[in-house]
């Protein structure tokens, strides 16, 4: 009766090396091709002895080692898949080998598509229908006509078809891929229209200041030895909120920009409400800062607290937002949401969020991280305090 759990245990423990190693196989396909080959070699062995025993001048070391070599070229299946097959063809004509067809045109109708598929299946019932009207077939692989089509054919179509529907399951993958990539791209062209509304925006208000102020006071100094000197500063700032509205060309319907600091507060509220309680801790040196940087901050905090309602519905977020020592740090962390021990635990962030919120910090000459640590989910921004020369 106490072995019982202590078996358990151990079979929970392979389950969890099984996931484990399927999942780096499938991050790393040489390693998916090696063990492929080494599987269709070990359904191959228990042919060794039958070889060795039939008339084809094979040892059970010799037919080890042909099966070795046929069972190596799996290792091709990706980028040249038609050399396995025709490997297995040859194996088929000789030894009257099945096995490694079975893995080649799987491997043709993967890695080809469908249209490969289906002439890998026909050429391979043709010629192992040629090889079964010679002498020397096996009874073994079907002694008569109904008995070959109910073995043969059904091996290499249904190997094929598993193929095919691989196949498409990748072009699916490969397609929600590119579909993620273009939507992280877009993300982040949207927060770089954002930025430049923004510094358009902040700019273009202290540029136009600077040209009012100018004017004062060059009507001030008028006559003086100064007085061109301020006409030509006020013109230089007109000049230079000019180029500003052409260059930054793209901005919101509403026109307005991004808040700052301010307005952190409401967005705990709304993510109270909304069921995810906010801790938030602002050093009152960061209400001193630039606009554009308050604009990074509010950006980071509001795509933070989207995620976590998102993805860890309930859970208490923190946010702790400091301006010390030339630089202002901004990190959010909450706990990540419970799931299976097995399972990879998902991010609560890992969209085109990240990516606009890593735009925004990078922009600003900073750096950015999100990503789980221990049993929690932390985005950190830490950028230069002060506005860059």
């Amino acid at each position: 009766m106490h072995d019982r759990p202590a078996a358990v245990t151990a079979l929970s423990q392979a389950v969890a090396a099984g996931r484990r190693l399927a999942r780096r196989c499938t991050r790393e396909p040489r390693a998916l091709d090696l063990l492929t080959a080494l599987a269709c070699l070990a359904l191959m062995a228990l042919d060794v002895p039958g070889l060795a025993a039939a008339d084809n001048s094979l040892t059970g070391v010799t037919a080890a080692l042909v099966l070795t070599a046929g069972a190596a070229t799996l290792l091709l299946r990706r980028a040249a898949p038609w050399v396995p097959y025709l490997v297995a063809l040859v194996l088929l004509g000789w030894l009257h080998e099945l096995t490694l067809a079975q893995f080649a045109l799987y491997s043709l109708a993967r890695y080809r598509g469908r249209l490969a598929g289906s002439l890998g299946v026909i050429g391979y019932v043709s010629f192992a229908y040629v090889m079964f009207n010679l002498p020397g077939w096996p009874v073994h692989r079907g002694d008569t006509l109904s008995e070959f089509l109910s073995l043969v054919v059904p091996i290499g179509a249904l190997a094929a078809g598993v193929g095919v529907a691989a196949n498409r399951q990748d072009l699916v993958r490969a397609l929600q891929a590119q579909r993620a990539e273009t939507e992280t791209l877009q993300a982040v062209q949207r927060e770089r229209a954002r930025i430049a509304r923004d510094v358009h925006d902040f700019v273009g208000r202290e540029l136009t200041l600077l040209s009012v102020r100018s004017q004062v006071l060059a009507r001030r100094a008028a006559g003086g030895p100064h007085a061109d000197g301020f006409e030509e500063l006020s013109e230089t700032a007109r000049s230079a909120h000019r180029m500003l509205n052409e260059i930054i060309v793209q901005r919101d319907v509403d026109g307005r920009p991004t808040p700052g600091l301010e307005a952190l507060p409401e967005l705990a509220r709304r993510s109270a409400l909304a069921g995810s309680p906010v801790a938030l801790h602002v050093d009152a040196a960061a209400h001193r800062l630039s606009p554009l940087r308050q604009a990074a901050v509010h950006r980071v905090v509001q795509e933070c607290l989207t995620n976590a309602a998102k993805h860890a519905p309930g859970e208490a977020v923190e946010v702790h937002v400091t301006a010390r020592e030339g630089r202002l740090r901004v990190r959010v962390t909450n706990p990540l949401p419970a799931g299976e021990p097995d399972a990879p635990v998902a991010p609560v962030s890992a969209g085109t969020g990240t990516a606009g919120m890593g735009e925004r910090v990078w922009t600003l000459g900073g750096t950015f991280f999100a990503g789980p640590r221990g049993q929690r989910y932390e985005v950190e921004a830490d950028l230069p305090a002060d506005e860059p020369v």
